[in-house]
């Protein structure tokens, strides 16, 4: 397979890092999607209740990826990648192995803490380790999370059929590997010296303006990326009248991010500065909401097998542009994000970075969820796809005009590490 080639092109440790997160989307993807079900319908609980601890997971990972990223900096990524993985196995073992609320919110605390703390690491060693050729391992890096995120629900689907509890020490088993194979494979590098406190680097990267409003600009990116587990999939079932046709909307964009992820970073590397795909890969995420909003604002189901496969058609072709959209730009807001300041703050950045705009995007998500909720009760069924086209053209032209600012920066050459 192409995709592997290339990634053994790669040294060793950003190959485990690839892998590394086809194994934690997998995991993860497994496990959560799940989640609310067996709190609700196998214990019993109450939906606040289901909502608190899975507020907490998310408020756990959200709020602290600043800590994960400034301890990538400080102590090195590998070090906080081993962490971070070795407490999601401790947190999974929980959510398999309790059944009591205190039990239950520690798991969803080390599980939020456990992605706070290697997301913004696995992050850095990657932008570290592949030098100039930091996009295609970014682009990669695109192919394995999604292929993980792919694979995850349908594997957890299958171990549901035993229980829950498999379900979850399955997820654990698979982040316990993980964590070992880093722990052994792995190479330590040194973190470079800092003069510098915490607060004091954390307010360098808050003082970066330029920085904060391309975080801001992200929102679209990752509020309409999230609509690949809720708007799309709820779109195609509407339009088919048939629930597996969810399952359909992940699955032709994983063999389309598998097929053209690597060619389509390589082509647009060569073509012209990363701000103006970055821009572009944005309009084409907004136009993807355009095609389902035709069949899925009416009020009229499908006529038969032959009419669903037409209705499920426009959807399917939103979920294609919208993966194309993600291929053109990921990359390279992933390649540009280091370029805002010195080699020894890429962690803090990506921490910040990830801060910034997942709080964004929640609040791009509830307008979604409000705009749904709206649609269904009145004649305005168009109105989440409309909302999402106009969050991925605001960002569009938000990153347009700090290109013609002037403040974005051009790829950063990375700091050579140092082995210890």
């Amino acid at each position: 397979m192409r995709t592997w080639r290339e990634t053994r092109r790669f040294p060793l440790a950003v190959q485990l890092l690839l892998v590394n997160q086809l194994g934690v989307n997998t995991g993860f993807y497994l496990l959560i999607p799940y989640l609310a079900t067996h709190l609700g319908e196998n214990l019993g609980m109450s939906a606040v209740v289901v909502g608190v601890v899975l507020g907490v997971r998310n408020l756990s990972q959200q709020g602290l990826f600043i800590i994960g990223g400034s301890a990538a900096d400080r102590l090195g990524a590998r070090g906080v990648i081993i962490a971070g993985c070795a407490l999601r196995t401790a947190g999974f073992a929980l959510f398999a192995l309790g059944d009591s609320l205190a039990v239950l919110l520690a798991a969803s605390v080390l599980s939020g803490l456990a992605g706070a703390l290697f997301n913004p690491a696995v992050r850095t060693y990657i932008a570290q380790e592949s030098a100039e050729r930091r996009a295609e391992a970014f682009a990669l890096f695109n192919v394995f999370a999604t292929t993980g995120a792919l694979i995850g629900p349908l594997l957890g689907s299958v171990l549901l059929l035993v229980d829950f509890r498999t379900s979850a020490l399955t997820a654990a088993g698979i982040f316990a590997v993980l964590t070992v194979a880093q722990a052994l494979v792995l190479p330590a590098r040194k973190a470079g010296p800092s003069d510098a406190t915490v607060l004091a680097d954390w307010r360098e990267v808050l003082g970066n303006r330029a920085f904060l409003a391309f975080a801001l600009a992200m929102v679209g990116m990752f509020t309409l990326e999230n609509q690949l587990y809720l708007l799309l999939p709820d779109g195609a079932r509407r339009a088919t009248g048939w629930d597996g046709a969810a399952g359909l909307v992940l699955v032709v964009g994983t063999l389309a991010n598998l097929a053209f992820q690597l060619r389509v970073t390589r082509a647009l590397k060569a073509r012209g500065d990363r701000a103006r795909w970055i821009a572009a890969g944005l309009g084409v995420m907004a136009l993807a909401f355009l095609p389902p909003a035709v069949v899925t604002a009416g009020s009229g189901g499908p006529d038969g097998a032959a009419g669903a496969a037409l209705r499920a058609l426009p959807v399917l072709a939103g979920a294609l542009l919208l993966h194309l959209g993600v291929m053109i730009a990921q990359p390279f807001v992933m390649e540009l994000i280091p370029g805002f300041g010195r080699p020894g703050l890429t962690g803090t950045y990506f921490g910040v970075f990830y801060v910034v705009s997942g709080i964004a995007a929640a609040v791009g998500n509830a307008v979604v969820g409000w705009a749904m909720d709206t649609g269904e009760r009145g004649d305005t069924g168009w109105l989440p796809w409309v909302c999402c086209a106009l969050f991925g053209l605001a960002s569009a032209l938000g990153v347009a005009w700090l290109h013609r600012l002037g403040s974005l920066p051009a790829p950063s050459k990375p700091a050579i590490p140092v082995t210890v």
